[in-house]
């Protein structure tokens, strides 16, 4: 019996599909949380602090190299949501192809870019000298991995938006149990390889996302899912690949400038020293976990708003919002409180130098209490994203990175001669975002889709049908 690819997310509940929907990327989330952790506790643990600080240092490039591609695949996410809602499917196969062009060029192009630049890069980030070659050589082999990583992320994407979230989590859970069994075998240069210290753990995930998007890809062509990525057909892209940048390239924007800010950040954090360094390294591994129900319901969200609202169902949209709030605001705060009760007890899972856990406590003290704040930010602005209103988003980012976050973290830290100035400002950049982004909500000028609903009869056939299986949940 053939799999079922895709979810109608336009009829039933809205809860249930929330939760349904949200699960397996929930999960997949934690997968890649808990290889985050024993990632970080075999290089905190075991090669010590300044391994961390390398670590922590490059993450902020890498994420703003890779926050470009995930900006590209959320058009593609919501063009083939939409498109998918409206009954489109010939401009469904349009964004697939549009879609796949665009994001493996990229990733080539920032991997030559992010190779050139990387020591240079680090450098302008005020690098600690005694970390600075051991954080370029790290870099440049995770850089690496950056094609392979655009190629999952488009994959994702291009499922998520036909609502079906379990077909990429199996094959990323793969991925990581792969890499975390090679992160040792490689650091540590077991059965009879060479040992490779902290470049081990960035040639284990080169090696792991080579084959998870390898046997991916060869999975969806097997099965002959529609939105499998193959050789484009160049002859009618035009249209499509326009409308894919205009959404995606203000998305795109939108995650390097996140991305960006967090150098700038982490660039002031490193300013007072190694320790505040891996303090906020440690402290950043507790806000991965309180951050991932906020993302996870934001994407959930911005799927299904981007479905009804190509089917042209808007009053399911305010309760999508409604739902997403309960959803994610709730784990979100009772993930918040753990962290301000208990944070050096968390703290002390990756690094056990008291003079690093001081600052993570201030940390997590301060910034912990915001983080429902984050929460609920995900969830207008997947509405608003959803809409395919990208660069309205991308401008509330501008706002709450550049005329707040990083300007007050740079003042505060330097006025308070203390980095918990920088942890003030992070706390005060949530609280301003979430109210731009709540006005713009409610002011209701989202609402118009930008993939109208196909007309009723034989040219706008059920989704389920042009997949060759009955739509099935995912």
């Amino acid at each position: 019996m053939k799999p079922s690819f895709g979810r109608d997310l336009t009829t039933g509940s809205i809860p249930r599909h929330i939760v349904a929907f949200s699960i397996p990327m929930l999960v997949g989330s934690f997968l890649q949380t808990a290889y985050s952790f024993v990632n970080a506790i075999w290089v905190g643990r075991f090669l010590g602090t300044e391994a961390l600080a390398a670590v922590t240092v490059s993450f902020p490039v890498v994420f703003v190299l890779f926050s470009i591609g995930m900006g590209l695949t959320m058009a593609t996410s919501i063009l083939v949501s939409q498109s998918y809602g409206a009954r489109r499917m010939d401009e469904l196969r349009r964004v697939v192809d549009s879609s796949t062009l665009l994001i493996y060029a990229l990733g080539l192009v920032l991997t030559l870019l992010g190779e050139w630049l990387a020591p240079t890069i680090l450098t302008l980030m005020a690098t600690p000298p005694e970390i600075h070659a051991e954080s370029v050589s790290y870099l440049r082999i995770f850089l690496l991995s950056m094609p392979l990583g655009f190629g999952l992320f488009l994959t994702r994407s291009l499922l998520q938006g036909v609502g079906d979230s379990k077909t990429p989590l199996y094959f990323q859970a793969a991925s990581l149990l792969l890499t975390t069994v090679l992160d040792p075998i490689l650091i540590f240069g077991w059965m009879g390889l060479p040992k490779l210290g902290l470049n081990g753990t960035a040639w284990a995930t080169v090696v792991s996302q080579l084959l998870a998007l390898t046997a991916l890809i060869i999975y969806l062509r097997k099965k002959d899912v529609p939105v499998a990525p193959r050789m484009p057909r160049l002859g009618h892209l035009g249209p499509t690949t326009l409308k894919t940048l205009r959404i995606g390239v203000p998305a795109a924007v939108q995650q390097s400038l996140v991305s960006i800010g967090m150098v700038f950040v982490t660039g002031i954090v490193n300013s007072f020293g190694e320790v505040a360094t891996a303090a906020f390294g440690a402290a950043s591994r507790i806000d991965q976990i309180a951050f991932m129900p906020a993302m996870t319901f934001g994407m959930a969200v911005s799927t299904l708003a981007g479905q009804n609202l190509g089917a042209g169902r808007y009053d399911r949209v305010q309760e999508i919002f409604k739902w997403g709030c309960l959803f994610s605001g709730g784990i979100t705060l009772l993930i918040s409180l753990v962290a301000v009760s208990f944070p050096e007890a968390l703290l002390r899972i990756f690094i056990s130098d008291p003079a690093v856990i001081a600052p993570g406590v201030s940390y997590l003290h301060i910034v912990g209490t915001t983080y429902v704040l984050f929460a609920l930010i995900f969830v207008s602005n997947g509405i608003i994203n959803g809409a395919g209103r990208t660069f309205v988003t991308t401008v509330f980012s501008l706002v709450s990175l550049w005329v707040v976050r990083v300007p007050v973290a740079y003042w505060l830290s330097h006025r308070m001669n203390s980095v918990t100035g920088v942890w003030l400002a992070m706390a005060l950049s949530f609280a301003v975002s979430l109210a731009v982004s709540m006005a713009y909500y409610f002011s209701g000028r989202w609402r118009t889709p930008l993939v109208k609903k196909a007309p009723e009869g034989p040219t706008a056939p059920n989704p389920g049908e042009v997949f060759g299986h009955e739509t099935g949940e995912a």
